[in-house]
């Protein structure tokens, strides 16, 4: 299963999901994978890999794929290990900035998805993370993807700006990957005690849009461990926010397929997923 952790608008935890995730489910026994496609390499730094002179990175891989290095190398070798046992990652570097134009003039979308199929077999599990925008590389994840996770920080525009992603996703869903599936909303820097969090859900749902029960906290603990360069659940496995995506993983894991009626603009867009 590949899943990829996408949404248009900047701040709203992408790389902390991502890495959370893959982080969960590689400790819940999963060989797990987690592609950092952020040329920001937060992912990549959240669970402790260093980008030093020799490491063999995403952008590597993509620059082979142009013939930008000399001696192909398979896929596995843009692959680098972790610390934590089950939990490999396919690291982000800066020059993925740099790259993007010359793939997206080539239109190299597909390479992602032929890269991931040529492991396949080596990993139960596969996370993405994403560019905060609709770029080349969002679109490349889209299209190796099985399916996508939005994370939602519950802010008055976020709404809207759903509403616009999942026009972008269709449009690519219809032309190049026709299984892509929509497993939820994940809410993120979840206040119960503020009104508006709760107005906004209820907003989603009345749009049809799936929603994750399972909420995640707002805590400082969050970047503690982001300082500590550990995932959550090997950070702090006792706490509260851990227990929160111990329990959203299981929620995703065993998610049916959303099979909503539309009813409105919303859920036309929805209903694609069906």
């Amino acid at each position: 299963m590949k899943r990829v952790v996408f949404n248009q608008k900047g701040g709203v935890g992408k790389s902390t999901i991502s890495a959370n995730l893959a982080a969960q489910s590689a400790k819940q026994g999963y060989r797990t994978l987690l592609v950092d496609l952020d040329a920001q390499g937060n992912s990549t730094h959240y669970v402790g890999v260093d980008i030093v002179e020799d490491t063999l990175t995403v952008a590597d891989m993509f620059k082979q794929i142009v013939g930008w290095f000399s001696k192909p190398m398979p896929p596995e070798a843009f692959v680098q290990p972790t610390a934590i046992e089950n939990l490999s990652v396919l690291p982000a570097h800066p020059s993925l900035a740099d790259i993007e134009r010359e793939l997206e003039s080539r239109y190299k979308m597909f390479k992602l998805k032929e890269t991931l199929g040529a492991m396949e077999g080596r990993f139960d599990r596969v996370y993405i993370d994403t560019p905060p925008n609709f770029n080349f590389y969002s679109k490349a994840a889209l299209i190796a993807a099985d399916s996508f996770i939005i994370p939602f920080d519950c802010d008055g525009f976020s709404v809207q700006a759903i509403e616009r992603l999942l026009e972008n996703v269709m449009e690519l869903k219809t032309d190049h990957n026709p299984e892509l599936a929509l497993e939820g909303i994940v809410i993120n820097q979840f206040n119960p005690q503020a009104n508006l969090p709760f107005q906004l859900i209820a907003e989603l749902e009345a749009k049809s849009l799936p929603v994750f029960t399972n909420r995640l906290s707002a805590t400082v603990k969050v970047k503690e461990s982001h300082s500590h360069r550990l995932p959550l659940p090997y950070y702090a496995p006792s706490h509260k926010i851990s227990k929160q995506f111990a329990a959203l993983l299981n929620e995703i894991e065993k998610l049916p397929q959303h099979n909503s009626e539309a009813t409105d603009t919303a859920s036309e867009i929805t209903a694609s997923w069906q």
